[in-house]
């Protein structure tokens, strides 16, 4: 699948600002994807701009500015190619998976996670007899089916039992649900943000997407995507993907100013055409 991408965000201030250090997380990941061109626009022009790979293997750019502003733009824009991924097919022990202790996943596996979610994923778990890719593809349709996807602009996901209680949320909810539902059956998995070819949203517009990466044995990762009932695919763009939510959000800096208040707005705007 053919993807143009035009990711814009635009800050505005009320007085005069000095901006803070930024870390983008802004460009798609080069392991999934034949990039054919990426370029990030910014306004005010940054003073210094360099590349880097974070801790979890995600492409970030790190940008500084001199001077004050009332504004500061960041237009990013893309054009690659996706291809559909590779059949799951290998065998897998049953659930609760018990892998061995590996350094580079110890920060993908559970921490504390609700009885009720603990029940609720037990409960599937039993359903289709403790199968780890079964459960996988019946986890994606039940959240499907059972959650009310919404659009929700700003805040961190919420915990994963009051999504399942309240049986609605944005997708970084049921993301956040869908990872404690995995980790606690022993299934290591990150949250993953970027974007996706559906336009299947309450308003009608384009916002990034999140869904969440699995790693199975002998396979990898692997991305599930429940608010749309499917396994990840040719259909989505991934920027990065990190053990939490705070770890994949596209934008981080801060900014100083004189005076007791400023007041900042944030316009943005996703625009995605494929083919």
């Amino acid at each position: 699948m053919h993807f143009q991408i035009q990711h814009e965000s635009l800050y505005r201030y009320d007085v005069p600002v000095s901006l803070g250090s930024h870390l983008l997380r802004l460009t798609p990941r080069a392991a999934e994807v034949r990039l054919g061109s990426h370029r990030l626009v910014i306004e005010p022009e940054p003073a210094t701009r360099s590349h880097e790979i974070d801790a979890f293997g995600n492409a970030v750019t790190r940008v500084s500015f001199v001077g004050t502003t009332r504004r500061l733009r960041i237009n990013s824009q893309a054009e690659l190619d996706t291809w559909p991924p590779p059949p799951l097919c290998a065998q897998l022990p049953p659930l609760p998976l018990v892998l061995p202790p590996s350094e580079g996943l110890a920060a993908f596996h559970a921490g504390g996670v609700h009885p009720s979610v603990q029940q609720f994923a037990e409960s599937l778990s039993l359903e289709v007899g403790r199968d780890p890719l079964q459960y996988l593809e019946h986890l994606t349709r039940t959240l499907h089916a059972r959650i009310d996807h919404q659009i929700r602009p700003s805040g961190d996901a919420h915990p994963a039992e009051q999504t399942l209680a309240a049986g609605r949320g944005a997708c970084r909810d049921t993301t956040r649900l869908f990872l404690d539902a995995c980790r606690c059956l022993g299934l290591p998995g990150r949250f993953a943000s970027g974007y996706q070819a559906q336009a299947q949203t309450p308003d009608g517009q384009r916002h990034l997407h999140a869904w969440a990466e699995i790693f199975l044995p002998g396979i990898g990762w692997s991305g599930w995507d429940a608010t749309h009932g499917l396994r990840a695919g040719e259909g989505h763009v991934a920027l990065c993907a990190a053990p939490e939510q705070a770890g994949t959000m596209p934008i981080e800096g801060g900014f100083f100013f004189q005076g007791a208040v400023v007041n900042s707005t944030l316009d943005h705007s996703v625009r995605i055409s494929t083919r």
